[in-house]
């Protein structure tokens, strides 16, 4: 029985009841919204995690994308970034690789990581048809459904599929004139495919096929945006739209043979049009979870793209996404390494938190008001523990060391906190 078929009948399993409890959410309202589609909880029946809820009314989640690339195969390297993971925060782990042994890969990952975990299947589909066929195109509409499959066997507890792709949404494509077409690179192989096959995308045209897969496993299907914008002046476009309708009724059928189901969205956006893209989604596709890349507010922020997906997600998820997908600096240029990896995550914490602030997710605010008197007492324990990113907390405060121990060293003898409390708060004699 799936999560949704539970959630149906009125029983709150124990995955619900954790997340509830975790969340602070009654447990019967959050499984009317799994019967619903507004929320989920991805977990493989054969993946033994804590769960975790991902929806209306619960905390801000953010992924972090790790994997080897035919440059670089690590898996020492790659356990190291699962471990930054986890340390700092994230609450899912996707696993992109294309390079060496990936199925080996996968299964320590699956072993060793706390976290929910997804993947891509098609990538690892395309790898093997280009070693076995010699080309992309050559895939058979089996060899991606077995490694669907593989997959899901493996307890992956959600796979992005990019099915809304359709033959329709080529040709909006094609009149649309954009910048960069396409720069999903799960979009990039079906697209591929469609056109030297001349058939439909096999992800759409089986579609019952990976709804009864889904079901097997319990697997949740994170719908993939193959047309989402790779630049501001693509954004919010007819053949992002295009895709986005179809994506909405793909989740109604979904939701109907009881898999949940998480949208995927940009990409690139005009901060103007950040909230735009949000209620567009949930409109079309009837509330389901929303996970964004960034988005992105700028196309020139190469080496520091972190930063312009932190100030897109916090505007997306205040508008309601669900799920951030972390950036790092990396980004646009090559493989991250552990830094990246740490500060994609830290970055991405930052705006899911100062999201959930303007959600009025009641634990949110709770941290800042620790934080604030934590530094009204200048004590640095207590806002080191508040920090995101501890170590480098306490790295910086032992390069310049204060002379005085209380406060910091910009300010030193003048800091106006004590200043202040000196003032108005004189001791008595």
């Amino acid at each position: 029985m799936t999560l949704i078929e539970s959630a149906k009948k009125g029983d709150i399993t124990e995955s619900i009841r954790t997340v509830a409890e975790n969340e602070s959410v009654d447990p019967q309202s959050l499984a009317e919204d799994i019967a619903k589609g507004l929320s989920v909880i991805p977990k493989n029946l054969f993946h033994d995690i804590a769960p975790v809820g991902i929806g209306r009314g619960l905390s801000t989640k953010i992924n972090a994308n790790i994997g080897t690339s035919k440059d670089k195969v690590s898996f020492d390297e790659e356990m190291k970034k699962l471990d930054i993971c986890v340390k700092y925060g994230a609450d899912a782990i996707m696993d992109l690789s294309t390079g060496g042994r990936t199925r080996d890969l996968r299964t320590m990952l699956m072993k060793r990581s706390p976290l929910c975990v997804g993947t891509v299947p098609i990538y690892e589909a395309v790898v093997r048809s280009a070693e076995s066929h010699g080309s992309i195109a050559k895939m058979s509409v089996d060899d991606l459904f077995n490694v669907i499959e593989e997959h899901a066997k493996d307890g992956v507890d959600f796979v992005t599929v990019h099915a809304g792709l359709t033959m329709k949404a080529i040709e909006s494509l094609k009149q649309e004139g954009r910048v960069l077409d396409i720069v999903s690179r799960g979009g990039a192989f079906l697209l591929e495919w469609m056109i030297f096959n001349e058939r439909e995308n096999p992800l759409y045209d089986n579609y019952d096929r990976l709804i009864e897969l889904s079901r097997k496993y319990d697997l949740t299907l994170s719908l993939g945006d193959g047309l989402r914008p790779g630049c501001l002046e693509d954004a919010t476009d007819r053949a992002q739209i295009t895709e986005l309708v179809v994506l909405g009724e793909l989740q109604k059928i979904a939701l109907e043979n009881d898999v949940q189901v998480i949208i995927e969205g940009p990409g690139h956006v005009p901060i103007d049009q950040v909230e735009l893209n949000i209620k567009i989604q949930k409109e079309l596709c009837n509330g389901a979870p929303f996970y964004v890349l960034g988005p992105l507010v700028t196309d020139s922020g190469m080496g520091y793209d972190h930063i312009s997906a932190a100030i897109g997600g916090t505007l997306a998820a205040a508008a309601g996404a669900d799920f951030l997908c972390y950036v790092t600096p990396a980004e646009h240029i090559r493989l991250p390494d552990l830094d990246d990896v740490r500060e994609g995550v830290v970055a991405s914490k930052i705006a899911a938190h100062a999201a959930d602030i303007a959600k009025g997710i009641p634990s949110a605010i709770e941290r800042d008001r620790k934080m604030s008197r934590f530094r009204k007492n200048l004590d640095w324990e207590g806002q080191i523990s508040m920090s995101f990113d501890p170590d480098k907390v306490r790295d910086y405060r032992a390069a310049v060391p204060p002379t005085e121990g209380d406060v910091c060293s910009m300010c030193g003898e003048f800091c106006a906190i004590r200043t202040v409390e000196r003032a108005l708060r004189p001791r008595e004699k």
